[in-house]
């Protein structure tokens, strides 16, 4: 049994915060680049290369990347043969609180959803999964609600076919249009309920943007990201062939009743960090 104190991890999820809120991940990244070589779109070109140095200039500035920074969401794959000394959830959300104000990040979690009110940094969102071994692998993922709010479910019936599930997703693309800073990481959850759906359309976005899978669910990836990208909304949505930079899949098992899809769409600044203690 491996003991951990929640003070280290508080230490930790402060250190993640600066880093996936300042650091554009290399995937990521690496993904605006390809399409900047690619895009033929002199206006689309354009933006993409202040994107890109957009993002240098917050790795070297320690600046933002986005003044959206998002309500956060942190996954966590828990060892069962760890022992946490202290309150686990607690130490969390402490550690986002001292992130966000040791970068001057911006505090925009409302404690009641309905009567609003004054913001603050917590709680945060947070999921996890009890896994094999003696350690913890925690990552944060900062979401913007530009590109939150354009989150869409469908529950279909268990005889949709493919198609139906593909139009669906270029449908909420098309939807989003401009207004959640394309180009766009699109996370899709299929199968599951409901709420799994979504948790892991929101998963998804942790897959590699650039990636060199081979199977059935890469290639419906391919499929959507070519016709998504033929719909000329383009960087910041001014037009040009980068809509999107990569269509993100993850599946589970559903009810012979049903089918969920889920799409959660991502602004060009998709932000996470991971360590493991």
């Amino acid at each position: 049994m491996k003991i951990i104190k929640a003070q280290k991890i508080k230490a930790l999820v402060s250190e993640l915060c600066l880093k996936a809120n300042f650091d554009l991940r290399p995937d990521v990244l690496q993904g605006l680049n390809a399409s900047l070589s690619g895009e033929k779109n002199k206006r689309a070109k354009e933006i993409l290369k202040a994107i890109i140095d957009n993002a240098k200039i917050a790795k070297k500035d320690k600046l933002a990347i986005c003044q959206d920074t998002g309500l956060p969401c942190v996954f966590v794959e828990l060892g069962q043969n760890v022992k946490i000394e202290g309150n686990f959830y607690k130490a969390i959300n402490a550690g986002i609180e001292e992130g966000y104000k040791k970068g001057f990040l911006r505090n925009s979690i409302i404690r009641d959803p309905i009567k609003r009110g004054k913001s603050g940094y917590s709680p945060v969102v947070i999921h996890t999964d009890i896994v094999g071994g003696n350690k913890i692998k925690i990552t944060v993922l900062p979401k913007g609600f530009g590109c939150e709010n354009k989150t869409r479910l469908l529950m279909f019936k268990p005889t949709a076919d493919i198609q139906a599930l593909k139009e669906f997703i270029i449908e909420a693309v098309r939807l989003a249009g401009p207004d959640a800073c394309p180009p766009y990481v699109i996370g899709v959850g299929i199968g599951g309920n409901a709420d799994y759906a979504c948790f892991l359309a929101k998963k998804a976005l942790l897959k590699p943007v650039v990636s060199h899978r081979q199977t059935a669910v890469s290639k419906l990836e391919s499929e959507l990201l070519k016709e998504i990208n033929k719909l000329n909304i383009g960087p910041m949505g001014l037009g040009g062939k980068t809509t999107a930079l990569a269509v993100n899949i993850e599946t589970y098992p559903t009810h012979i009743a049903g089918l969920p899809v889920c799409v959660n769409l991502s602004c060009h600044a998709l932000r996470s960090a991971t360590a493991i203690l």
